[in-house]
């Protein structure tokens, strides 16, 4: 049985900064994609970052930019993403993806999907 999951979301002030944590089991992902996305209250889940396991490419969406990254630990079969500068509007449930093999911004690429863990930035 494949199980992601999500830890280190909080609650943190502007321009404080967290990391979050997905850790898989079940299978290992390293010929795949895992990703981060995000869903406020209201709105549909959205992107934020992805990262290849075997090269490590990294894709973001413009909005964290150079204040996000993720990261990877194949031998813990893990995928981080460090958080800094957050804002107001990072508020979010975030959602680690798993599985994907290309388009790796689109939600319907990835198979399986963590619990969520909730990030709040406060103002």
């Amino acid at each position: 049985q494949v199980q992601l999951v999500e830890s280190g979301g909080g609650l943190v002030q502007a321009g404080g900064s967290l990391r979050l944590s997905c850790a898989a089991s079940g299978r290992t992902f390293s010929s795949y994609a895992m990703g981060w996305f995000r869903q406020a209250p209201g709105k549909e889940r959205e992107f934020v970052a992805a990262i290849r396991w075997g090269g490590g490419t990294t894709y973001y969406a413009d909005s964290v930019k150079g204040r996000f990254t993720i990261s990877r630990d194949d031998a813990k079969n893990t995928v981080y993403l460090q958080m800094n500068s957050l804002k107001p509007e990072d508020t979010a449930v975030y959602y680690c993806g798993g599985g994907a093999v290309g388009f790796y911004t689109k939600l319907r690429s990835y198979d399986y999907w963590g619990q969520g863990t909730q990030v709040t930035v406060s103002s």
